[in-house]
């Protein structure tokens, strides 16, 4: 479980998070969504100790994160944007990578999943955007972790990787994975979430599943639901 208490995070003048408290269960995806500015990445950041809070406390799994690294080992990060250095190959970015965690790895069968078969041996600078974002899901899938945290994880996915993707968090969530997703696709997340997270200005405006969203908004789906909660705070 993850839990958040009273998060405050300021960038000098500019209030990000104000007071955020938030449970996240063992076992689920869980989407956290809001516009931009809303505080989203922040969030994220704070969880995997790249942005210091100046109030509040986190918790992976009942222990305090702060001053802690030992943590972030129970956890499998997909940033936004991947910056992966552009003069090596894949393979030679994925032994990295194993040479750097002493678990096993399952990137042979997320290289076939993908089909990046054929781009093993490529610069990683040569690449498209979408090629980099299926390496940047085989790095955060690769090993075998209770929580994954995924910021954007369908960004340049043709329709065939996305399914793969779907298919890939159905079997994470069955083995009781815990998942948290950003994305701005409303549809993805009415396929796959269980719970949404809804912030603004640094705040939860809500927190449920959809049904009770879209019950509380008064709409017949999320992006209609979304649409209205801003107009109504706009």
């Amino acid at each position: 479980m993850i839990e958040i208490k009273d998060l405050h995070k300021k960038f000098g003048r500019l209030q990000v998070l104000d007071g955020v408290s938030l449970q996240i269960a063992d076992q689920g995806i869980f989407a956290i969504l809001g516009p931009n500015g809303s505080g989203k990445t922040t969030l994220i950041k704070s969880i995997l100790g790249m942005v210091i809070p100046q109030k509040g406390e986190i918790y992976v799994n009942g222990q305090p994160v702060k001053g802690q690294w030992e943590y972030r080992r129970q956890i499998n990060y997909l940033p936004q944007i991947a910056r992966f250095p552009e003069n090596i190959s894949v393979t030679e970015l994925l032994q990295m990578i194993k040479n750097l965690r002493s678990q096993p790895a399952n990137d042979a069968e997320l290289i076939e999943l993908f089909g990046l078969q054929g781009h093993l041996h490529k610069k990683l600078g040569n690449l498209s955007g979408g090629t980099k974002q299926k390496v940047n899901i085989v790095l955060a899938f690769m090993f075998d972790s209770p929580i994954f945290i995924l910021d954007e994880p369908t960004t340049g996915l043709d329709p065939v990787s996305l399914l793969r993707l779907k298919d890939l968090l159905r079997k994470e969530k069955e083995a009781g994975k815990t998942i948290l997703i950003t994305t701005h696709i409303m549809d993805f997340v009415e396929t796959m979430a269980d719970e949404i997270v809804f912030l603004l200005e640094g705040n939860i405006y809500f927190k449920g599943t959809l049904d009770e969203l879209k019950k509380k908004s008064n709409q017949q789906d999320l992006e209609h639901a979304i649409a209205n909660i801003l107009a109504e705070n706009s």
